[in-house]
C-alpha cells in the first residue's frame, strides 16, 4: 500500500474543483476575527437542522451567504433576501452556479412583503438592527409569506451580553432582546414558541441571562397578532 498513491486517489479530484472566494464581510472576519466564522456557521447549522426537509425556506438578511450552503443542502429551495444589493450580487457571482435551488433577492422586507410563499423563514443577526418602530411591520411581512403551520426561527445576541459588544455591534444593535422579550414578541404572532440559548458554537437550555446568543423557534401562525 503506497500512502502517496492513496493520498492522490482521495484528494486530487478536489483540486479540480473551482475555488470559491468568500464574500467581503466573511473575508474581513477571516483576517480580523476568524473565530467568529465558527460561531456563524454553528448558527446556520442549527437552522439547517431545524429546517431539514422543508420544501421552501426564506432567509431574511442573508448577508454575503456564508452559511447559505448549509441551508441549501437541507431544504428544497431557499429564497435569500437582503436589502444591500452588494450582498445579493456577491451571492449570485460566487455561488449562483453551484447551488441551483437558491434564489437571491434584493429586497427590503421592512417596506413590504415579497410575493413568495414558503414553508419556513429564518433570520440570523437581523432583528437587533431593526428600528423598533418598524418591528411589527417586519414580522407581519415575513408572516404573510407563511402558511398557518409555518415556522419562523430568529437568532439574535442577548441584551445581557451587550456590555461585551464590539464597537461595530454597539452602534448597530439598537433593538436587542432578552430571552423573555423575544419570547413575548413571538408569542404575539405564533401559537408555539420554543427558546434556546447559545454560547459560541454550543446550543443549550441554560440560564438565560448567561447566554450570549438567543433563539426563538416559533410555529403555528396566529390568525391575528395577540394584544
Amino acid at each position: 500500500m503506497n500512502v502517496r498513491d492513496l493520498y492522490h486517489e482521495g484528494s486530487d479530484f478536489q483540486f479540480e474543483h473551482e475555488e470559491i472566494p468568500l464574500g467581503a464581510p466573511t473575508s474581513y472576519s477571516l483576517t480580523h476575527d476568524p473565530k467568529h466564522m465558527s460561531f456563524v456557521l454553528a448558527r446556520y447549522k442549527f437552522c439547517a437542522k431545524m429546517l431539514e426537509g422543508r420544501k421552501s425556506v426564506m432567509e431574511i438578511g442573508s448577508g454575503d451567504g456564508f452559511g447559505l450552503p448549509l441551508i441549501a443542502q437541507a431544504a428544497g429551495h431557499v429564497y435569500c433576501l437582503d436589502w444591500d444589493e452588494r450582498h445579493i450580487e456577491s451571492i449570485r457571482r460566487r455561488l449562483g452556479k453551484h447551488f441551483n435551488n437558491v434564489t437571491p433577492m434584493h429586497f427590503d422586507i421592512n417596506d413590504k412583503a415579497p410575493d413568495i410563499k414558503v414553508d419556513a423563514a429564518f433570520s440570523i443577526d437581523v432583528i437587533e438592527h431593526l428600528d423598533p418602530a418598524r418591528e411589527a411591520v417586519f414580522l407581519e411581512n415575513i408572516i404573510s409569506c407563511l402558511p398557518h403551520e409555518g415556522v419562523l426561527i430568529t437568532g439574535t445576541p442577548n441584551v445581557s451580553a451587550s456590555q461585551y459588544a464590539s464597537a461595530c455591534s454597539e452602534v448597530q444593535h439598537i433593538n436587542l432582546k432578552s430571552m423573555k422579550t423575544l419570547k413575548e414578541l413571538m408569542e404575539r404572532y405564533f401559537e408555539n414558541v420554543f427558546m434556546f440559548g447559545m454560547n459560541d458554537e454550543v446550543l443549550h437550555t441554560g440560564y438565560a441571562p448567561m447566554c450570549h446568543y438567543i433563539w426563538s423557534v416559533a410555529a403555528g401562525v396566529r390568525k391575528r397578532p395577540a394584544a
